[in-house]
């Protein structure tokens, strides 16, 4: 038991992105830094005043010091690593860990045992045209067809992906990977625009299906996701049918009236459009000078916004459905849900 507690206020830590020091601090000289790290270290026993205060300190319910730790988030794809520090990113870590954890003891409850699997996983990945194959496959398979996908976080949901929004950093965009080495992952930034988040969440989705030829290196991998995100936003069949097979100019009323159709940013539909030949190299390197011209230009406020709602919901029913069914009480699904008590009561309704 001291040593699950001693490795739970260590992750609690580092989630919340302190040093031992600083943990000292933020407990007001309540426990030394020397006495943190015997705790952590199974060493020592914090007694139920102590952890209380690591609990307030920390941020979490002190059920979470006397959770067993049965997660492990094997292949982490991040993006934009460099972007982050590496502090940044074990705080990032332990807190997917978290949400999971919570997540999949849910599960457990309600007996939904995981039954994710890769249906383009014997798709070689060697170039672009390979991706564009396998998105078509796997919107032939998924009976998405070619028509604007409504939301994609609810799509990945609907085919056993945990899918994790944080509130973190801005130089966070999303991250992918496997827990327990079966259980797919993806965590997005929850402050997003719902374009970027749709873009970002395919993008990581790549990342888990394309079975990537072993001669391509990292940087090829990530040019070959983004095209991934870009082709199930917007299928082949769907920009042809929008812009054409050639075009010489487009105007940004094209492309705002795309953005709010599909979903996807205007950055993302000429990328799209540079790929698959309908523009040339030149036209898209004089669009991305007059992107970079103006931050306006880059962020593309006042050039359409996409109407739809990127929000991860299948937790939530998922808790509803267990209280309401007497599975779990309300202590436990408001310890599960991270929230007090008495929040939990103001949300919950039964019929």
């Amino acid at each position: 038991m001291r040593e699950q507690v001693g490795n739970r206020i260590k992750s609690a830590r580092i989630m919340a992105g302190l040093s031992l020091r600083e943990l000292s601090a933020k407990l007001e000289g309540i426990v030394s830094h020397t006495a943190i790290k015997k705790y952590e270290d199974g060493q020592l026993m914090p007694d139920g005043k102590t952890l209380l205060a690591f609990a307030k300190a920390l941020n979490v319910k002190t059920g979470y010091f006397l959770r067993p730790q049965n997660i492990e988030i094997s292949q982490l794809e991040f993006r934009k690593k460099s972007r982050l520090p590496k502090k940044k990113l074990h705080s990032i870590k332990e807190s997917i860990m978290e949400n999971i954890e919570r997540y999949l003891e849910l599960e457990s409850y309600l007996n939904l045992p995981p039954q994710f699997y890769n249906p383009i996983e014997n798709h070689t990945i060697l170039t672009g045209d390979d991706v564009e194959n396998a998105v078509e496959d796997l919107l032939d398979l998924w009976d998405l067809g070619t028509n604007p996908i409504p939301n994609v976080i609810e799509l990945l949901e609907d085919k056993e992906i945990k899918v994790v929004e944080l509130d973190t950093d801005e130089g966070f965009d999303g991250l992918s990977g496997f827990a327990n080495e079966k259980i797919p992952v993806i965590v997005v930034n929850k402050s997003f625009l719902a374009d970027r988040k749709r873009f970002t969440a395919l993008h990581e989705l790549g990342h888990l299906l394309l079975n990537f030829d072993p001669t391509l290196q990292p940087k090829q991998n990530e040019k070959l996701c983004h095209r991934f995100a870009g082709a199930m936003l917007l299928p082949r069949d769907a920009i042809f049918q929008e812009l054409g097979i050639k075009r010489h100019n487009i105007s940004l009323n094209e492309l705002i009236y795309i953005k709010e159709s599909y979903g996807i940013s205007i950055q993302a539909i000429m990328a799209r459009a540079k790929d698959l030949e309908i523009i040339s190299n030149d036209q898209f390197v004089n669009f991305r000078i007059w992107v970079n011209k103006h931050e306006d230009h880059k962020m593309e406020k006042g050039f359409g916004e996409y109407g739809g709602n990127e929000i991860s919901t299948r937790f939530n029913q998922l808790l509803f459905r267990a209280t309401a069914e007497e599975i779990i009480t309300m202590s436990k699904a408001a310890s599960l849900a991270n929230i007090k008590l008495a929040s939990f009561r103001d949300q919950f309704m039964t019929i």
